[in-house]
């Protein structure tokens, strides 16, 4: 059979299938993410059907996933709200850091995978997942509660750190020395500051230049835009991420909700040849040995994500349950861990380090949506039990001898 007949195929049977698969996650209200990671641990490395013909276009379309992914994160948010969260919020985007970011590392020296990996799993154990994240809000009615802008405000920060950390993460896995990968956090960060300026003092004049009445002009010109910004990016070896997710902060207004609308198609579809891809490039006989760490990482980090959404719902005045909610909701990782792990696995840092994290993602992207959902009733139970106990005296034992010294009166 012709080469280009086999390639539509295998592509269009991928394409098919992803649909069914999120089709199917939608029918039960869960995210599709493990469902695409398992279906790229079926027909990759040691799976039941290896791909052949479309692996390379696979390849490319998982990059051009990254970049829209970074992309429509980016439209999310205005520069202005970017600095305003980064003044008010930092203090609980450290704790997150700290608690969520230092179980990852930890677990790599631990397993005797060096600092590169550990600095890698540190990023996949932090990211919370906000695609996952937004769609349990909007699932259990909780966009409009107290609790919701403090996840947002976190979520928000872990995301403008990614401009940050991935130059840090390209460097390293790419073996830069000290005074190179210095150079590229330099360059990230001084390209990221400047985007942030510009966007803030001349925001609506680079909208007004991308705006489009057509539909078709503006897809073409944000896409072009975005696409060539993250090549360039990626050859100062800043990252593509960094340079799709500042693209997006750069536009507001009319352009980042038409461009978003335009886009959303494209992201799910490329997002989830991303996915598919991730899980080609890992064996599934790999996963096993790695399953009890991480276990051990799933159960760890989701404790201290649920203590990283109480501490700082405390801080802005959130009742307890609401507390507990939030906490609850930032359990989840998915497409950002991913991500990070995508690209040690490309650079070839830790051969485990790949089943190990889908094996998380995998775990928490399908206990998310429930400690979401019932981390505040059990702890209110939980609460209420202990109280219970506490103000209850305890029986008196029956048959209990009278004190010494005390006989009866002659």
């Amino acid at each position: 059979m012709h080469t280009s007949a086999i390639f539509l195929i295998e592509f269009g049977a991928i394409i098919l299938g992803l649909g069914l698969l999120g089709r199917f996650a939608g029918r039960f209200s869960f995210s599709p993410i493990p469902l695409y990671l398992l279906a790229g641990l079926a027909f990759g490395e040691g799976g039941l059907l290896p791909l052949g013909t479309s692996e390379d276009f696979v390849a490319i379309g998982a990059e051009i996933g990254v970049v829209l992914l970074l992309l429509m994160l980016g439209l999310e948010y205005t520069a202005s709200d970017l600095v305003s969260n980064l003044k008010t919020q930092y203090p609980a985007g450290l704790v997150d850091a700290a608690l969520n970011a230092l179980p990852g590392a930890a677990m790599a020296l631990l397993l005797g995978w060096g600092p590169v990996a550990a600095v890698v799993l540190a990023g996949v154990t932090w990211i919370s997942s906000s695609g996952v994240i937004a769609k349990v809000l909007g699932d259990l009615g909780r966009l409009g509660n107290r609790e919701t802008p403090v996840i947002l405000s976190i979520l928000v920060l872990e995301d403008l750190s990614m401009a940050v950390y991935l130059p840090i993460v390209t460097a390293l896995v790419a073996g830069a020395g000290l005074a190179s990968g210095s150079v590229t956090l330099a360059i990230a960060l001084g390209a990221a500051a400047l985007v942030l300026m510009v966007a803030v003092r001349y925001g609506r004049l680079i909208s007004r230049f991308v705006s489009s009445d057509d539909p078709e002009k503006l897809l073409l010109v944000v896409l072009g835009l975005t696409l060539l910004v993250a090549g360039l990016a990626q050859q100062l070896q800043v990252s593509a991420a960094v340079g799709a997710f500042l693209v997006g902060i750069a536009l507001s207004g009319e352009v980042a909700e038409g461009a978003h609308n335009l886009l959303s198609p494209l992201r799910d579809l490329f997002a989830a040849v991303f996915f598919v891809f991730f899980g080609l490039h890992t064996d599934p006989a790999s996963i096993p040995p790695v399953l009890l760490p991480a276990l051990a990482l799933a159960l760890v980090t989701a404790v201290t994500k649920i203590a990283t959404g109480y501490w700082a719902a405390g801080r802005a005045g959130i009742s307890t349950k609401g507390r507990w909610r939030a906490g609850g909701t930032l359990v989840a990782r998915g497409e950002f861990s991913i991500v990070i792990a995508g690209l040690a696995v490309t650079a070839g840092i830790e051969p485990s380090l790949g089943p190990l994290a889908t094996a998380y993602v995998l775990i928490l992207v399908i206990v998310g949506p429930l400690t979401a959902r019932f981390t505040e009733p059990v702890a209110t139970r939980l609460t209420a039990v202990v109280r219970r106990r506490a103000v209850t005296p305890p029986p008196e034992a029956e048959g209990a001898p009278e004190p010494a010294g005390r006989g009866p009166r002659p």
